[in-house]
């Protein structure tokens, strides 16, 4: 069937819409505030036969672009072979096993199928950040783990919902095994009435245009992403280009972990090689399959962002060389870094290797890393639990024709923090301190984003911290000469003594009362380019707002300021030499 291009925009267009209203359906209905405000979700629309993307909302994490891909065409197989129940109308699947395509835990999917008559014509899914799991320690981010069952509770596709009907005793058998329960509820029918809105929406799409053309449109719109992906790696001179980015530390083991990359265009197509990368390590620091792969799906929507969110742009792409590293995390190794952290140390391989082939498309290294903190404990004064999830943003890198964004949110998603004044409502502590860390982005002619700067207070109550991030031996590599951005910082006072955890930025249950506070200082974008090329009015900027001091222009970008003029930025500045 041919379809005119007008038409195939307006349906690709209501495809994505459809996928949209979910994303915000999914939002609003959510009692989390890591899914409500924060938005760490995703809904999408995936291909009934073999589970392929078809779409994903604009406004969900791209981590998930591939990993939902995965783990519905997981649920299809089992289906298939017999080890999963067939699917009917108004069944809801729940499954976060990591190793299921997934990614950890706290990422708990639902698949629903979607019928036009007694045909199965698609699959509509979501992915929502659970606060918690259930496992060793609240939130889910255990720090030490060493194996996956002490960071929750693992779930195998089953039906939780049969013909639009909850199954009470399968939701009691996930009740009683996490923490904060009764405030799940809420999470599970917002993420259920999502997939509803969805196949309401998508139904009335198809009913406007007719299956056989929505479905034709479907497949050319694989087709030319496809294409439009192997157009661009055109752009990419033919060779072989290499990089290594390191994660500090699993967490147990304190020693740094290698990701290894060699990049091969050959002809219109990719190929990732992540051979010498280092082996399973003991800690929470694995990647299963399905993250590992969308991980540098998500680098390449960062490199060719107009190329459409379909299965059919990662055709073009191949992985190699992950199998027997901790980039193919097999049971029962720990995950709960793998979607969060590990993730963005692939994709910032992928940036150091491809910044070398096309210098005006890629960026230094971003902060890459999600600032996983958790705090459990008890608030005396509401008579309750409670598990808070705090996630920050952090810089990003300089490029060809501009310096990196401040306090952006993470490499794989749209997540942003919730607001203080939310989390301040929901949980017992004080934000003392929110605000840019200036001067952490590394120098070059188009220096780093900034991190981010926040310092709270437990303010009543006993309570545990934990953290899951990375970048804190390791700073966000700059490129084509440029610096390195600054490494993440924690430090905890406990009764007015500072700590530093032992792997700096991985530790968990720490315990805290009323009066301790944590600050972590996230890191800065790498620099782009040589310093000493930066234009010197644009220092004696950066000098006049507070962002570097007169000594750091002198040493970091070699521009002599006077002191006590920075204000006159036009008179005052002057290059080294």
């Amino acid at each position: 069937m041919t379809i005119d291009p007008i038409t195939l925009s307006v349906i690709q267009a209501g495809l994505q819409q459809v996928c949209d209203e979910m994303d915000l359906a999914f939002s609003r209905a959510a009692f989390s505030p890591v899914i409500a405000e924060a938005n760490d979700r995703s809904d999408g629309i995936y291909a009934a036969e073999d589970g392929a993307l078809i779409a994903q909302g604009a406004g969900g994490l791209p981590v998930f672009v591939g990993t939902m891909q995965y783990s519905t065409a997981t649920l299809i197989g089992m289906i298939g072979e017999g080890r999963v129940g067939a699917p009917e109308p108004g069944d809801i699947y729940i499954v976060n096993d990591p190793y299921l395509g997934g990614t950890h835990l706290m990422d708990v999917r639902f698949a629903r199928p979607f019928y036009r008559g007694d045909r199965l014509f698609c699959w509509l899914s979501n992915t929502g950040h659970w606060p918690d799991t259930g496992g060793a320690v609240p939130g889910g981010f255990s720090a030490s783990a060493t194996a996956v069952e002490q960071e929750g509770l693992r779930l195998p596709p089953v039906k939780l919902f049969k013909r639009g009907r909850m199954d009470d005793e399968i939701y009691s058998i996930i009740y009683s095994n996490i923490r904060v329960a009764d405030q799940r509820i809420g999470d599970v029918r917002a993420q259920a009435a999502a997939l509803d809105l969805g196949a309401e929406r998508l139904g009335a799409l198809m009913d406007r245009y007719g299956d056989d053309v929505v479905e034709a449109a479907i497949a050319e719109l694989r087709e030319r992403a496809a294409q439009q992906m192997r157009r661009f790696i055109q752009e990419i001179p033919g060779g072989e280009y290499g990089s290594v980015a390191w994660i500090d530390s699993d967490g147990v083991v304190d020693a740094p972990l290698a990701i290894r990359l060699k990049v091969t265009r050959e002809a219109e197509r990719l190929v990732f090689d992540f051979t010498g990368s280092a082996p399973p390590c003991l800690g929470p620091m694995n990647s299963v399959r399905a993250t590992t792969l969308s991980s540098v799906y998500l680098a390449m929507r960062h490199i060719f962002p107009d190329v459409p969110i379909s299965a059919g742009a990662f055709e073009p792409l191949e992985v190699t060389g992950i199998e027997g590293t901790f980039l193919d995390a097999q049971y029962p190794r720990p995950v709960s870094g793998c979607a969060a952290e590990v993730s963005q140390r692939i994709a910032e391989a992928v940036f150091a290797a491809l910044v070398q082939a096309l210098p005006d498309r890629v960026t230094a290294a971003p902060a890459g890393t999600s600032g996983n903190f958790a705090l459990g404990g008890h608030d005396p004064a509401k008579g309750r639990d409670f598990v808070m999830y705090q996630l920050s943003g952090g810089g990003y890198g300089g490029w060809a024709d501009g310096d990196g964004l401040s306090n952006g949110c993470s490499t794989i998603g749209i997540s942003k923090a919730p607001p203080v004044e939310i989390m301040e409502q929901a949980y017992p502590v004080l934000y003392h301190r929110y605000a840019l860390r200036e001067g952490s982005g590394g120098a070059g002619r188009m220096r780093g984003g900034f991190g981010l700067d926040y310092e709270l207070e437990l303010r009543r109550g006993q309570a545990k911290a934990s953290f899951v991030m990375d970048h804190g031996r390791f700073g966000p590599q700059g490129a084509l000469g440029g610096g390195d951005g600054a490494p993440n910082e924690v430090t905890v006072w406990r009764g007015g003594m500072p700590y530093t955890p032992v792997h700096l930025s991985k530790e968990q249950d720490i315990p805290l009362g009323p009066g301790d506070r944590v600050r972590v200082k996230t890191p800065g974008g790498g620099g782009y380019g040589d310093p000493m090329q930066r234009d010197p009015g644009l220092v004696a900027e950066d000098v006049r707002l507070g962002r570097y001091s007169v000594d750091e222009a002198e040493r970091l970008f070699g521009v002599v300021i006077e002191e006590g003029a920075v204000d006159d930025v036009a008179t005052t500045q002057r290059r080294l030499g």
